[in-house]
């Protein structure tokens, strides 16, 4: 009896083991399937967590090139410095010697390293000089890896289209921020084994994947121009700012766009924000009488006026809704050609009575004004101009003439533009093409196109603007070699303590297109806060003269008028223009002033006309980076056609060779 209560107790005893056994098997069966199937890459992920370190590099992004292949940015690999606190023996003696080498404070660094950290940056992207210095310290747990850094080859060259990228790489402004998700490119990694104490024992990092390449239509020479002309204009005028565009108003292609102050955007967080915003899409100002071209406009798309048709100014002032609008001078009767000429405002005035409110606000929008141009740039302003509903009994006298309205210069520019263009608004763009990785089109800007006037009504107003520059306000706009049509502006500016027009502060502009016929090129200048001389057909004008001469000359576009004796060239590195009567007394007229002649130049004298051309010798460009060509170029009128990039080791033509304005000139660079 007791052996069989025994056996039982036995048997029970196996069971409940065996019981426990199998519960046991399934639930460490049943974790295995849970860790390995349903948990498998989390567990994965751990592991490698623990046994290495990842470090993400930041992205290699797509060259920038201007409109004939010239880089204006580009990546370039820099080595940047970090740290691995578990290595390290000192925090304090480490963080002084890396804060000596790097040039940064040793008590934040020497913080970061005691929180004991597995990984601390030291110093990201830093100049090679630096990063010699912390290898020599050979210090432990000190390590280097390679990244990219947006290099600006150029400087402050197109500062402001170009724009800038932060440490990340990641575009922050300009194109490089527009256009951030074509160039960018994606981030590469670098794996760093670590043992159970942290220390690191083996590296590998992955390729980086650039970004897509971009061609602007900037002109890197046009470009250099037109900053250098209005940097000179900005100090001469000591205007508190300017700001210059060039654009073919065909294509809506910008060749140039300059502001001044600029900056370098190689180093664009030492500059203020003031001297990094691009003034010439996102500051808004009265655009004063150049916005008569609108009112014009639509007068004689209306067939409501005619160019030779008299208009009574009535010497100089009209009254409206009780308020007395005077003229700058007390003109009487005027052919409508001669009011625009003089920019009478009363004549604009009653120009703008016969559009009517409504129909000028039509037209004004047509023009663009009002709404953002669609530029491919970051932060362009949509402008000030109510609707026809919200003007005052005084709006449509004020808005003729060009007060009340806020615009931008891109704006004002694409609006002359529709006149250059028969009639048609083009939007304006500064990409042209977008490249796949493999260098094959993967995109080109095709603008928006919508008309505003009849060819005929527009060919009219370019008659007439023509003789802006013949006979009227605009004289100092007048192209040697090239017929030209344009407009001044002079707006008064708000002053901020009364709320009224200041007599003291005034916007300076100039707006126009050569040659008249077949415009190949329009610009416009804007000087704001000139001391002293204000007006905008005597500080304006002139700088959009040098910048178009230079820039026709340079595109080696034919003279189309009887005024045709005159050649660039180019003494100590200025742009010097010639004729016959200079050549007597061996002077040469040199930004305005009279030079003698320093060097001598070739003269040929060409049969089929009666003018000279002036030839200067090819200059030397070995050793010279690209930026430094191109200069020298432009002041000469040379094509310059570049390849490669570093330094000058190949040029044709040849060093000593005459060349004159148009002349090929192809250097390759190299290392």
């Amino acid at each position: 009896m007791k052996q069989k209560l025994h056996d039982i107790v036995l048997r029970r005893r196996a069971l409940i083991l065996a019981v426990f056994v199998g519960f046991w098997m399934v639930s460490v069966g049943a974790r295995l399937v849970y860790l390995q199937v349903l948990r498998h890459e989390t567990m994965v992920d751990l592991a490698e967590r623990q046994q290495q370190r990842t470090i993400r590099i930041s992205p290699l992004r797509g060259t920038i090139f201007d409109r004939l292949g010239h880089e204006l940015a580009r990546s370039v690999e820099v080595e940047s410095v970090f740290a691995v606190p578990a290595e390290m023996d000192d925090f304090s003696r480490a963080a002084a010697m890396l804060g000596q080498a790097l040039n940064i404070k040793p008590e934040p660094l020497r913080d970061r390293l005691e929180d004991k950290k597995e990984f601390v940056w030291v110093k990201r992207k830093i100049p090679a000089e630096e990063a010699e210095r912390v290898k020599q310290l050979r210090l432990p747990g000190v390590h280097f890896v390679t990244e990219n850094k947006r290099y600006y080859p150029n400087g402050d060259l197109a500062a402001h289209v170009l724009g800038y990228t932060g440490l990340d790489e990641v575009g922050l402004d300009g194109v490089e921020l527009s256009y951030d998700h074509h160039i960018r490119g994606e981030e590469a990694f670098a794996m760093v084994l670590k043992d159970a104490r942290g220390r690191s024992y083996d590296r590998s990092q992955t390729p980086a994947f650039k970004g897509q390449d971009v061609t602007l239509s900037i002109d890197a020479a046009i470009q250099l121009a037109t900053e250098r002309e209005l940097t000179t204009a900005v100090h001469e005028t000591q205007a508190a700012s300017g700001c210059a565009i060039v654009m073919d108003p065909n294509t809506g292609e910008i060749l140039a766009l300059a502001n001044v102050p600029t900056f370098d955007p190689n180093t664009f967080s030492s500059f203020p924000e003031n001297r990094r915003r691009n003034r010439a899409i996102r500051d808004t100002y009265e655009p004063g009488s150049v916005f008569k071209i609108i009112t014009y406009g639509a007068a004689l798309q209306e067939n409501l006026a005619r160019p030779d048709e008299n208009i009574d100014c009535f010497r100089g002032a009209i009254t409206l809704a009780g308020h007395t609008i005077r003229d700058h001078k007390p003109y009487g009767l005027l052919s409508v050609r001669e009011a625009l000429e003089h920019s009478s405002n009363v004549g604009a005035i009653r120009l703008g009575l016969r559009v009517g409110t409504e129909r000028l606000a039509k037209y004004a929008g047509q023009f663009g004004i009002g709404r953002r141009s669609g530029v491919d740039l970051p932060g362009e302003t949509r402008g000030l101009f109510r609707s026809a509903d919200a003007w005052t009994p005084v709006s449509i006298g004020s808005i003729s003439m060009g007060q009340e309205v806020g615009v931008n210069a891109l704006q004002m520019l694409a609006a002359m533009s529709v006149v250059a263009n028969d009639g048609v608004w083009v939007q304006p763009h500064v990409v042209k093409t977008i490249y796949s990785r493999a260098g094959e089109v993967l995109s080109q800007t095709e603008p928006e196109r919508r008309t505003v006037l009849t060819r005929r009504a527009a060919r009219m107003l370019a008659d007439m603007l023509e003789g802006v520059v013949l006979r009227g306000t605009g004289k100092r706009a007048g192209l040697r070699g090239y017929t030209a049509a344009g407009k001044t502006g002079t707006a008064q500016q708000i002053d901020p303590q009364t709320r009224r027009y200041s007599k003291t502060r005034y916007v300076a502009s100039f707006a126009g297109f050569a040659p008249l016929q077949n415009p190949q090129l329009a610009a416009i200048v804007i000087l704001d806060g000139p001391k002293g001389d204000h007006m905008g057909g005597t500080v304006a004008a002139p700088v959009f003269k040098r910048i178009m001469e230079t820039a026709l000359h340079y595109l080696s576009v034919s003279p189309d008028s009887d005024d045709a004796g005159v050649s660039t060239i180019a003494f100590n590195g200025e742009f010097a223009s010639e004729d016959t009567s200079g050549l007597e007394d061996n002077t040469m007229m040199a930004g305005g002033n009279l030079e003698e002649t320093p060097a001598p130049v070739e003269v040929v004298a060409a049969e089929q006309s009666n003018r000279v051309i002036a030839k200067a010798l090819m200059p030397d460009f070995s050793g010279r980076g690209i930026r430094s060509v191109a200069q020298d170029c432009t002041r000469l009128g040379l094509r310059l056609v570049a390849s490669g990039s570093g330094k000058a080791i190949r040029q044709d033509p040849r060093p000593g060779t005459p060349v004159g304005a148009g002349t090929i000139c192809k250097v390759d660079f190299g290392q």
